[in-house]
């Protein structure tokens, strides 16, 4: 039965696993793109379109796809017709996450154990819109309903982190809130506003920025502010992770080149980007942090619509020319340092499950179980079929009962879960295996794992304490 207490739950052990061993579990939601100034104000929402369709990308793509007016998305329509707009097409989004991600967020939320419809649109606003008006169903109660330990945003360098710095200081919410390092605007000097950027940084760092040398110490500086707020891991967006060997000479050049208003070809870009993120792994190595690198990605592909409506609005895609020989030579010039943090790798493109899988392997540590990781299934790929593929790869290359499991990706309060989503299909597929005779019924181990990946390893792994 759809959406009933064994969903995707196919056989008997999975049910076991799944409500004895993961759905309990405490989340640890180690990347995403939430405010943390709506949590310190503890935000409410007038209605279920601010807090379910404003800002989230997914359902704008598949809205277009439906050949819904952008009017109804991101235009001046009003929150009920932009609600109905999603209401009308999602009943027949068979196939797509989305429809199952909706309708766990609708029962454990709101209590509604219809389906969302064009007919149903109606009720499920008016229903939607009195709980929320409800106490504890403000952001913080949002999230402590849903049982979310530890919370990482994310964070640019110039950042001044006051809303980190006030949630740590209030003892009545219990979810630790910290910040994740995600310096991406100091990686790109091809962009226009590069240089404005730098003034950003000098005037967080106090450092006058007016060398590469300058740069690496501004940055430092910065991360001991971070470290200080708890932050204990970093975030790149990569397009491309394209490592260019180069030595901080030449970075230097490149560095005054831009600076004095050059423009720079594709290979110093890459160059730059490369010796400056070798630097940046260093000092997170010595400080103790993770790296995480997301690749795979071509951005703002529709140009009159980026130019309309802004980046991060639903017009990305995934880039199939990642190279599996630039991510293994970036991390053994790190090695070969050792300047290599514990490291988290994803990518877009799912056909490289192989390669991150065979490539973590050769560069895994005893100071901590699955030092290099394949990410879970990202953006794109954290669908049935997309975590099922990552988490077979990551079992028949790798070691799954090290896997530091799901992350929300999310700019919404109510993706939680998608947690729970990623756990019950952890469960089938593992489920599976025992029931096929892969591996033996042995429910102590099983559920030792399915911990682990779902809530034990993330703590272990980024040292987080809760608050």
């Amino acid at each position: 039965m759809f959406l009933d207490e064994n969903f995707l739950l196919n056989t008997q052990t999975a049910k076991q696993l799944y409500h004895g061993a993961a759905a309990a579990c405490p989340i640890i939601d180690y990347h995403c793109h939430i405010d943390p100034k709506e949590i310190w104000e503890d935000r409410r929402y007038d209605n279920i379109t601010q807090v379910w369709l404003g800002g989230d990308h997914y359902k704008w793509r598949l809205m277009r796809a439906a050949g819904i007016a952008e009017r109804y998305i991101t235009g001046d329509a009003s929150d009920y017709e932009k609600f109905l707009a999603w209401a009308t097409i999602l009943g027949k989004t068979i196939g797509n996450p989305l429809y199952h991600w909706s309708h766990l967020e609708l029962r454990r939320y709101f209590g509604y154990e219809g389906i969302l419809s064009k007919d149903t649109a109606q009720e499920v606003w008016n229903l939607c819109n009195e709980k929320l008006r409800e106490e504890g169903f403000s952001v913080r109660g949002l999230i402590l309903r849903s049982n979310v330990e530890t919370i990482c945003t994310t964070d640019d360098p110039a950042d001044s982190l006051e809303w980190h710095e006030k949630l740590a200081a209030d003892d009545t919410f219990r979810t630790a809130v910290l910040p994740a390092w995600r310096p991406d605007r100091a990686m790109h000097p091809e962009t226009d506003d590069w240089t404005e950027y730098l003034k950003k940084l000098e005037n967080a760092s106090g450092v006058r920025i007016d060398s590469y040398e300058a740069l690496k110490e501004a940055l430092k500086k910065r991360m001991l502010f971070f470290h200080a707020h708890g932050c204990r891991l970093s975030d790149h967006g990569l397009s491309r992770l394209e490592y260019v060997p180069v030595n901080e000479n030449e970075a230097e050049l490149i560095f005054r080149k831009r600076l004095a208003g050059e423009k720079l070809s594709p290979t110093e870009t890459n160059q730059f980007r490369s010796v400056l993120l070798l630097f940046l792994a260093g000092e997170y190595r010595r400080m103790g942090w993770v790296m995480q690198l997301h690749y795979g990605c071509l951005r703002n592909n529709n140009g009159p619509m980026y130019r309309r409506i802004g980046p991060n609005t639903g017009f990305d895609s995934v880039d199939n020319s990642a190279s599996s020989a630039d991510t293994a030579a970036f991390l053994d010039t790190l090695a070969e340092a050792d300047s290599l943090p514990k490291t988290i790798l994803f990518s877009l493109d799912a056909n490289d499950n192989a390669a991150i899988d065979t490539i973590a392997a050769c560069f895994q540590s005893e100071e901590a179980v699955g030092y290099i990781q394949h990410g879970c299934a990202w953006w794109f790929n954290d669908h049935f079929d997309g975590i099922i593929a990552q988490l077979r790869s990551l079992a028949a290359l790798g070691y799954l009962p090290g896997f530091v499991g799901m992350l929300t990706d999310s700019r919404s309060f109510l993706s939680y879960p998608r947690h729970e989503y990623f756990r019950r299909i952890l469960c089938r597929v593992i489920g599976e295996w025992v029931e096929e005779g892969m591996y033996p019924e042995d429910m102590k181990t099983l559920s030792e794992i399915v911990r682990a990946v779902s809530y034990e390893n993330a703590r272990t792994y980024f040292g987080f304490t809760g608050k």
